[in-house]
């Protein structure tokens, strides 16, 4: 057993369900935790009930955490900053706080690529607090539904900083009896990992949705595997982080979990929905959407074939039927394995 963690000031910029079951786990190991949230009635409401029923429901919120509405209070004095807002918005929420940093450890617990810029959020972070040191900086990723580590059951994450002793802090910080943590220094494989296993849960549904069974789906998730591979080496990230919980973990998790948004989209678009009516369905941010445009646009910047992104941006913008998507992906001309 590892030994106890001096308790910290840490705050959850950001009341979705993530955010929130982070903000319960980390009171339970004694730290002081603000978590914000955008609305000043939900923060009222959380305060009042110690429930966010919206996004978490039936977890209990417990007396360590304060709920408010206000980022100044949410980041007064703290030592820890964990993003969990979506990544398209992580931009906005956080450079109006860069002069209020101070030494802060950040933590991105928001999985994407920001469109436009093609940025993870760790480097939107970098980018918009020029006053952190670059390696306080990094991310918390892995298969880890909500509605499971609120309930407490087990799972285990990745902690990934540039510099070891900084992931060893935050995995120290997170770690409990059901949240087993890893360190790990490939930061940029641990984030298109757990960026692009969103298109893939995408892609994984619309297999659901058009009812092509256990065989099609297996071979889509071994293959978007492969293409998540091939994007991250191109990108300088190392080959065994694919191997482990940000890259297969992960992609297993969000493509067959009953939890997963980004899947039960898919599912919806399988079945004959538009883009906007399937996202109708879901109260929270589906990640994979918005992701999907600045993945393909990354395998155009480094030249990686990466036939089922495409297939899922025809689908979801340029209006592809997703049965017409798979006769094209399965009459691709024949190839190596390792190749593509």
């Amino acid at each position: 057993m590892a030994p106890p963690v001096s308790p910290s000031r840490i705050s959850i910029l950001g009341a979705g369900s993530w955010g929130t079951a982070l903000a319960v786990s980390l009171a339970h190991n004694g730290h002081d935790v603000r978590l914000w949230a955008r609305r000043a009635e939900a923060a009222a409401e959380m305060e009042r009930t110690r429930r966010n029923e919206p996004y978490l429901p039936g977890a209990e919120i417990p007396p360590g955490v304060a709920v408010t509405s206000s980022l100044n209070d949410a980041i007064d004095k703290s030592d820890v900053w964990v993003v969990a807002v979506p990544s398209q918005t992580v931009r906005a929420v956080v450079a109006p706080l860069a002069d209020r940093v101070g030494s802060a450890t950040v933590v991105s617990v928001a999985k994407g690529i920001e469109n436009g810029t093609l940025l993870t959020t760790s480097a939107v972070l970098r980018d918009v607090l020029p006053a952190v040191d670059p390696d306080r900086i990094g991310v918390l990723y892995g298969p880890s539904h909500a509605e499971e580590v609120a309930r407490g059951r087990p799972t285990s994450v990745v902690a990934a900083f540039r510099q070891r002793a900084e992931a060893e802090a935050v995995q120290a910080l997170f770690m409990r009896p059901t949240l087993r943590v890893y360190a790990n220094t490939d930061l940029v494989g641990v984030e298109i990992g757990g960026s692009v296993k969103n298109v893939m849960a995408v892609a994984a549904g619309m297999s659901d949705g058009l009812g092509l069974g256990d065989n099609a789906k297996a071979a889509l998730v071994t293959r978007g595997l492969a293409e998540i591979t091939r994007l991250g080496l191109a990108m300088g990230a190392q080959a065994p982080t694919f191997a482990g919980l940000a890259g297969l973990g992960d992609l297993v998790v969000t493509c067959f979990s009953q939890h997963s948004r980004n899947r039960a989209f898919g599912e919806r678009v399988g079945r004959g929905e538009t883009r906007a009516e399937a996202l109708g369905h879901s109260t929270m941010v589906v990640e994979g959407v918005r992701t999907t445009e600045s993945v393909r646009a990354l395998s155009q910047r480094h030249g990686v074939e990466m036939p089922i992104t495409g297939a899922v941006y025809a689908i979801l913008f340029e209006g592809l039927d997703p049965a017409d998507a798979v006769g094209h992906l399965m009459e691709r001309d024949p190839t190596q394995e390792d190749e593509g």
